[in-house]
Formats: structure tokens, sequence, C-alpha cells
């Protein structure tokens, strides 16, 4: 996948129009911080978490490159861990909640920092068998059922592409009307 496929993975997903602050939960190098970077209107705040300092060093730098009017701010953490956040407009959780034991408190958990009408948008393998690099895989019925018991208001496909290891990865989001 290439910075176009990861746009066209979120772009149904984000809203253009004012000051919008996101966050990316398992940002890592940042492919898709750097595809909300090109969907958001300026003036627009990114929240980057992710453990992995050295990650989110070249995500800065990309950033820095690409993007240098978006505002980027790195969080070197556990996004299972208490973050000093301010409401967020949106989150995306690309390829990261599937690396979670207990899909439903970690999406609760997340869904706090959103505004009401916050948007929740995430990224995953179209599977329901566990791989080596999907432990706890959230299929699109899976996160359907997930945004349900977390209230998370309507759900639907934003879009897909076939993956080389699995069938497809798709991007959904849910938000509140």
């Amino acid at each position: 996948m290439d910075h176009s496929d990861h746009v066209k993975l979120l772009r149904d997903g984000v809203l253009p129009g004012g000051e919008q602050v996101w966050a990316d939960f398992g940002a890592g190098w940042g492919a898709f911080t750097l595809a909300l970077a090109d969907l958001l209107d300026r003036p627009a705040s990114i929240h980057a978490i992710d453990q992995n300092r050295a990650e989110l060093g070249r995500l800065q730098r990309s950033m820095m490159e690409r993007f240098p009017q978006v505002n980027l701010i790195t969080h070197p953490a556990d996004f299972n861990q208490a973050l000093d956040l301010p409401p967020l407009d949106g989150l995306v959780m690309a390829n990261s909640l599937h690396f979670q034991t207990d899909h439903l408190a970690t999406v609760q958990r997340l869904a706090r920092y959103l505004k009401p009408s916050g948007r929740f948008l995430i990224v995953e393998y179209n599977i329901k068998k566990s791989r080596p690099w999907v432990p706890y895989p959230v299929s699109y019925g899976r996160w359907q059922h997930l945004a349900d018991q977390a209230a998370l208001g309507e759900t639907r496909k934003l879009g897909s592409r076939p993956s080389r290891s699995t069938r497809e990865i798709y991007s959904a989001g849910s938000w509140r009307n």
C-alpha cells in the first residue's frame, strides 16, 4: 500500500471544514497520520501516539517535509494508559486494535477522548482467525458489533483493498449524529 491507498481508506470518514484535532492511536511511522494530514483542512492538529520513539521521530521528519502546516504532537506512550489529550474531532486506529486482547474495553476507553460528534475510524484486516501478525482479529462484522456495544452511533464501511497477506484490509467509521 502507498500513501494514496491510505488516503482513500480514510477519505470518507474525515469531514472537511474548520480547525480539527485528531489522534492516531498506534501511529508507528505514521502512514495513516500522514493520510490524515493530507485530508484535514488547515489549520489542523494531529496527536500521534505510539510506544516506539524512533518511529515517532521518523513521523515527525516526514510530517515536516510533507505537511509542515499541520501541528503534529507526538506522545511516546502506551495508548492503554491515560493520556493528556484535548477533546478530539476524530481518531484513527490503523492496524492497532488487533493487538489488544479486550477490544471492547479499548474502544470504550479511546472513545472517551472524542467530542460528542467525534469520529472513530479503524483500519483492519477483514479476517476472523488469528495470524501471527494479527493475534486478535477485528473483522468488519466484529467492528460493527463492537461499535454497537460501545454506543458509537452510525457505523459503515468506508473502503477496502486487497491485501497480500489476507483477503482484504478495510476501513470503517463510527460516529454519533
